[in-house]
């Protein structure tokens, strides 16, 4: 049984209160009501990386398992976060309007006055190294970007050397980097993580980058920095809150603020490729349900 995002919880229930297996996408909620109205209810597979949308607590009380399918748009993610880093240094928005409008002979010759950066003449700080980010920080090598990475555990040397990065304190790599890339989970800790004061440590050349998730930057905090030009620009993936409603602070800024801006409406993860591995991953865990055994990437 299949229900379109947006379906309220009685009418999912009227549809499938007998289900054994729920598949989700990551940005639509499984509340507490949901899983207790559904009696055969085992787990609770995400589609993607994300589990914050789904109660953890309701589903551990019922013994119900939650997994996630870690990793499967790790590739991809990463192939976004690298192309949202050239759209701002190349400044694809202004460089694509200036053409279409008559301007290219202009806008070129104001890009040579004002300078464009190479990415590999860049330091990258990456906020959280997980799975994307490693993948991300493996593309970037072929660049020879000095790269860094802020993390609770810290990686061993050997993976260090692996993959070209060395640690650095959230403040420092805020403080030092050209390009922030953010790559952690939604938490209550890290719910607006990237604040004005964040945004204050980081150069006026410098970008902020986001392929995770909209809620880790504060929406005000970030317009405010692009309207004063306390950073460079940013290029986004994910926007809070999601859908995107019509007017948001950051798609409704004034034209010089807006120019140094981009947008991709949360496309990172969703590529052919991923939904293979992600639907594989979760029928693979509704068969070892099934079968009485544990299933992978559990989160409770």
């Amino acid at each position: 049984m299949t229900v379109s995002r947006g379906t309220d919880d009685d009418a999912i229930l009227a549809a499938a209160r007998d289900a054994d297996f729920i598949l989700v996408d990551a940005i639509s909620p499984v509340t507490a009501y949901l899983i207790q109205n559904m009696p055969n209810l085992k787990i609770i597979q995400s589609e993607g990386v994300a589990f914050d949308r789904i109660d953890i607590e309701a589903a551990r009380t019922a013994g119900i398992y939650v997994c996630n399918s870690q990793g499967v748009n790790a590739d991809a993610v990463a192939e976004q976060t690298v192309l949202l880093m050239l759209a701002c240094l190349r400044r694809f928005v202004e460089g694509d309007a200036a053409v279409r409008t008559g301007h290219q002979i202009r806008m070129k010759e104001r890009m040579m006055v004002e300078g464009i950066r190479e990415l590999g003449d860049c330091r990258i700080g990456f906020v959280g190294f997980g799975d994307i980010a490693r993948a991300t920080a493996r593309r970037l090598q072929a660049w020879n970007c000095s790269m860094v990475y802020n993390k609770r555990a810290h990686l061993s040397a050997e993976q260090e050397d692996e993959l070209s990065v060395q640690y650095e304190p959230l403040d420092a790599l805020a403080t030092s980097c050209d390009i922030v890339s953010i790559h952690v989970p939604v938490t209550d800790e890290t719910r607006n993580l990237v604040d004005a004061r964040f945004l204050t440590r980081m150069k006026p050349s410098s970008y902020l980058i986001n392929t995770a998730r909209g809620e880790i930057v504060d929406q005000q905090a970030l317009a405010d920095a692009l309207v004063k030009g306390t950073i460079a620009g940013a290029g986004l993936d994910t926007l809070s809150p999601e859908p995107v409603p019509t007017g948001h602070i950051l798609t409704s800024l004034p034209e010089q603020a807006a120019a140094r801006i981009v947008f991709s409406p949360h496309i990172g993860g969703i590529t052919e490729g991923m939904f293979h591995r992600a639907h594989t991953a979760a029928w693979n865990n509704f068969a070892r349900v099934i079968a009485g055994e544990e299933p992978l990437c559990r989160i409770c």
